[in-house]
């Protein structure tokens, strides 16, 4: 199948996946933004995306393009390796003009997707999945109480707060110089890749990867420096 087994073919599914995904980030981190301002809209939002049917279809959608994208950016690393061979511990300095996230993209990943996993735990699986299951895998309580749950892992539980705290903002790291270097690859494999452009898609990779991140990490430093207030 071309698609898997073409180089172009597999640059082409990560592209157009990795950019869906980043177009769902842009709306989640701006949806979550919304909590700083107002825990009631925010709250009405987690009820519209609750377990209602256009959501659930969403939800599948999201995990189909995870999956996806993940297995392919495996098959690729594992594929590039093999091509290079020895010749890959021919050099051990860093290749001039590689970025150093080009080169780790995977470990980026599996660094994102280890937190996502976090992330689901602590918000999905205690609000939609226990809508769906009602009540079977957490307290039905809070359901749609997402202002509940943020406020209780960011800000409300002693030194537990100040963990997640810090262990979101590495993930919000890894996340943005994933973002960064894999917006200007997919833009790159889609045909934005001569000269006249190169280096403005890296600068646009960057401003992405900002945007994206920015909500996600304005929330979690605005409550945990009302964290620290309640402390000192």
């Amino acid at each position: 199948m071309w698609l898997k087994d073409s180089s172009i073919g597999r640059k082409l599914v990560m592209s157009i996946t990795g950019l869906a995904l980043v177009f769902f980030l842009l709306f989640h981190g701006c949806m979550n933004l919304v909590v700083v301002f107002s825990e009631e809209w925010y709250n009405f939002i987690c009820e519209v995306l609750g377990a209602n049917w256009y959501a659930l279809i969403g939800t599948l959608g999201l995990a189909f393009l995870v999956v996806l994208h993940f297995c392919y950016a495996f098959y690729l690393t594992i594929q590039n390796r093999r091509a290079r061979g020895n010749d890959r511990y021919a050099v051990t300095g860093k290749k001039e003009g590689v970025d150093w996230e080009s080169e780790n993209m995977l470990v980026l990943g599996i660094i994102v997707i280890c937190f996502l996993v976090l992330h689901l735990y602590n918000f999905w699986f205690k609000m939609q999945l226990a809508e769906i299951t009602e009540g079977a895998t957490a307290s039905l309580a809070h359901a749609k109480d997402g202002a509940y749950y943020v406020t209780q892992l960011f800000r409300d539980t002693p030194v537990w707060s100040q963990i997640y705290c810090a262990l979101y903002i590495i993930w919000l790291v890894a996340l943005w110089f994933h973002l960064r270097h894999g917006v200007w690859s997919a833009l790159h494999t889609l045909g934005w890749n001569n000269l006249k452009w190169m280096k403005r898609i890296k600068v646009l990779g960057v401003v992405i990867a900002t945007c994206v991140v920015a909500p996600f990490m304005i929330v979690v430093l605005f409550y945990l420096g009302a964290g620290l207030a309640q402390l000192f």
